[in-house]
């Protein structure tokens, strides 16, 4: 496993991050392989949030023997700073830990969840308050909405971002470039979701293989996987988080080496440009969450 500067956090963190979605809904047991031949291959950074059905507590039991030694990331979709105080300690009771390495403003998907946020009783003045009291180490943001990320990072230095840099969306639709610039100026930890996504769902496509997964993976066999995360590594971006199943997450574990040492080639990018004209009616974001 290779590791990466996070931004100026000080953090050192590994180029591929369990998702706790991983461990939602696949028990305890599932939870409990997953977990240590991550930890065995190098794996040093976990995020979770406790929108993701079960998996606060089986990630929280998994992660028991080796917290000191990881960073873990938590997540709060709660926009008032009292509703978010109470998920955020319950948040540590399920996940057995009395700070978090990471903790960020979950989904910000409006600009009126921003307001929200930073309004008065926001969330914000939450995430301060528990910055100064070592609850919470570093302060970041995940958004699917790239003006709503811009205009936070506008009213506060966050520590880390989290946002869909995918080839697909990347490639047709500039989608986050502008915040890959203004985060990579500011220093920004930056975490990558949706590299290893090809498309949205069709309504009669058979979903059964990825009941996790709310657009479209490729599928592990596929050849694209490969170049689609080679894409997004491409980027700058500091760590990637595979989509919440067991086969993309080993998947990308086991092909980390060739992720960071074999940089994509002209081939391999007009391979992906090549397809991108048969799904690039299938966005999986609409154009309301770009930079127009």
């Amino acid at each position: 496993m290779h590791y990466k500067a996070f931004g100026k956090t000080g953090y050192s963190v590994s180029t591929i991050t369990y998702s706790g979605i991983v461990s939602m809904r696949d028990g305890q047991d599932a939870s409990d392989r997953y977990v240590p031949w991550a930890i065995d291959r190098g794996v040093n950074y976990f995020d979770v949030a406790p929108t993701y059905g079960d998996a606060q507590e089986k990630l929280g039991n998994s992660l028991r023997p080796y917290r000191k030694d990881v960073y873990l990331a938590c997540k709060t979709k709660c926009r008032t700073a009292k509703e978010a105080e109470k998920e955020l300690e319950e948040s540590q009771r399920l996940l057995h830990t009395d700070y978090f390495d990471v903790y960020q403003m979950h989904e910000m998907a409006s600009l009126r969840d921003v307001e929200i946020a930073f309004g008065p009783g926001g969330v914000m003045e939450l995430m301060r308050k528990k910055k100064e009291e070592g609850v919470v180490r570093k302060i970041g943001i995940t958004c699917h909405s790239e003006p709503a990320a811009l205009k936070a990072l506008e009213l506060f230095p966050f520590d880390t971002v989290l946002f869909p840099f995918n080839w697909h969306m990347n490639l047709g639709h500039g989608f986050g470039n502008a915040l890959l610039e203004k985060a990579k100026e500011r220093g920004m930890g930056i975490l990558c979701m949706k590299s290893m996504i090809e498309r949205a769902w069709l309504a009669d496509e058979d979903r059964s293989r990825y009941p996790k997964s709310w657009c479209k993976p490729f599928h592990s066999e596929d050849p694209l996987l490969l170049l689609a995360v080679k894409y997004a590594w491409s980027l700058g971006v500091n760590t990637l988080i595979p989509p919440g199943n067991f086969e993309h997450f080993s998947y990308a574990v086991e092909h980390e080496d060739e992720i960071v040492n074999h940089p994509i080639t002209d081939e391999e990018l007009a391979i992906l440009k090549a397809h991108l004209e048969t799904v690039k009616d299938h966005p999986f974001f609409g154009t309301e969450m770009m930079v127009k």
